[in-house]
């Protein structure tokens, strides 16, 4: 889940007026005519780079510290009252960077959400920094270089790779991945959502991510997944994104079935749900339960398998495993 895809028309708007900023006028694009307006031009995205467009305009908004920290906690209190628990989250850095909005103003505004996450809701968080594949590797190279610090230290979690996947195949970013590697940081990337199958093959050999982001696409490789599965490699499905951005027509074509019966772990997540129709990730679960009619113990494996894959201390998995058994065994005492 990407948190500048959490920036609701709303938020947008009111941050907009209170820092001047001048988004564009209703003339240029009738969607800016209002909240509501813009709203329903998200419902019509042709594709991922027709998302981008919006997505990028919508972060001009996001200037100080205590701007970042509101557009986190916005989505910490939608997603706890879904029942989240636990929640990894990416940000754009060099989104805000190339604006003149300071590093530390990002991390330091979505670390205080982050905390009051975890103080007020019990939720735990992890924040993952994401590489716009759009721009040059050098600047991603840089933006590296800034957070190497946050990223030893565990401040941030992890990096990712993101935006654009169409003509930029992952294994450009090798050399910012193999020092990740050297320092013992945890790696993802997004692979298969638009882009071929061949993209996971060349994230998962080259940047050698632990974690496949969208991956959709693998299921058009029986002998890769077979080798996912193997290697218990997580896949971190984004189900309702897939048909907002047509990469799918719906819910009931995504390689669910596939995935389960080849023992692939996924997990279900709302990638930006703020611009997808306000569909966050009980939206995602609920609409995955209505294609598939899965069974308790197959909600239970898929449930279990996203614990095991997430980047969270082995104590934190333990509780939530435990609190997992806790759900299903009273789920099955009223059934």
């Amino acid at each position: 889940m990407h948190l500048e895809g959490s920036l609701s028309p709303s938020l947008l708007f009111s941050l907009a007026q209170r820092h001047s900023v001048s988004l564009p006028s209703p003339d240029e694009d009738p969607a800016f005519a209002s909240p509501s307006a813009l709203r329903d031009r998200y419902a019509r995205f042709t594709s991922l780079d027709d998302f981008l467009r919006y997505y990028f305009i919508g972060m001009s908004a996001l200037i100080h510290a205590e701007d970042f920290e509101a557009l986190a906690w916005e989505y910490f209190v939608r997603a706890h009252a879904d029942g989240v628990v636990h929640a990894e989250v990416f940000f754009d850095p060099q989104a805000h960077t190339s604006r003149g909005v300071r590093y530390e103003t990002v991390v330091d505004g979505f670390v205080t959400a982050c905390k009051k996450a975890e103080k007020e809701l019990g939720m735990s968080t992890k924040l993952i920094l994401c590489f716009l594949r759009h721009l040059p590797v050098s600047e991603a190279a840089f933006a590296f270089d800034i957070a190497k610090d946050d990223l030893t230290t565990g401040r941030l979690a992890g990096i990712g790779l993101d935006s654009s996947e169409k003509g930029f195949p992952p294994g450009a970013w090798k050399g910012i991945y193999d020092q990740a590697k050297d320092y013992n940081i945890k790696r993802t990337a997004h692979a298969g959502e638009e882009g071929p199958v061949e993209y996971i093959r060349e994230a998962l050999e080259t940047l050698d991510i632990e974690r496949i982001d969208h991956g959709l696409r693998l299921a058009d490789d029986d002998t890769l997944m077979r080798d996912v599965a193997r290697r218990k490699i997580l896949v971190t499905l984004c189900p309702l994104s897939n048909v907002w951005l047509h990469c799918v027509n719906s819910v009931a074509e995504l390689p669910i079935r596939t995935f389960l019966k080849e023992g692939v772990p996924f997990s279900l997540n709302s990638d930006d749900p703020a611009y997808f129709g306000g569909h966050y990730v009980l939206d995602n679960w609920c609409a995955v339960q209505e294609a598939f009619s899965l069974t308790v113990d197959e909600w239970k494996s898929i449930a279990s398998t996203s614990i095991a894959g997430s980047w969270c201390e082995e104590n934190r998995k333990n509780v939530m495993l435990s609190k997992l058994d806790d759900v299903v065994d009273a789920h099955k005492q009223v059934e």
